[in-house]
């Protein structure tokens, strides 16, 4: 088993520590120093302009279904040129009500070219196998959904 690591840092930066003001904006850094800039969301008094944990849970659902989407493709000989998703996760409340992303919905766009390309089942079957497999999608108990459109885009 591995490893992953990050290193978070939040810091004060108003005189008093009222919840109207005080920052929600920090720093995450990752790898050999790359930084991150993360807050809330607006409408919890976070920064648009960086990215809000929920956010970042379905950067992770996401980008986890892909890696593992391009390694089975890889694995059968069929020749990826791009992926694409406009994932997006929902709010709401859990069974025992409490507040919780209750939903996350993944819907990628993968263009195949060369001789090898899955026929409609077989693209089906890779995307259910990459969910399967996902690392992240097995850590949660968030139903999420892959959505594939029965046309695959060829080059």
């Amino acid at each position: 088993m591995s490893e992953h690591r990050i290193t978070l840092q939040w810091k004060r930066d108003t005189p008093d520590f009222d919840y109207q003001t005080y920052t929600r904006d920090h720093t995450v850094r990752y790898g050999s120093g790359s930084e991150l800039c993360a807050s809330a969301a607006p409408e919890y008094h976070g920064n648009a302009e960086c990215m809000d944990p929920e956010q970042a849970f379905v950067v992770s659902m996401a980008s986890c279904h892909m890696l593992t989407f391009l390694a089975l493709a890889s694995k059968k000989r069929f020749t990826v040129d791009s992926y694409g998703d406009e994932a997006m996760a929902e709010l709401g409340n859990n069974s025992e009500r409490k507040p919780a992303i209750t939903k996350v919905l993944l819907r990628p766009v993968v263009v195949f070219s060369g001789e090898r390309r899955p026929d409609s089942g077989g693209f089906r079957k890779l995307h259910d196998q990459a969910h399967d497999m996902c690392v992240i999608a097995n850590s949660v108990a968030t139903c999420v959904e892959v959505v594939v459109e029965p046309e695959m885009k060829t080059a």
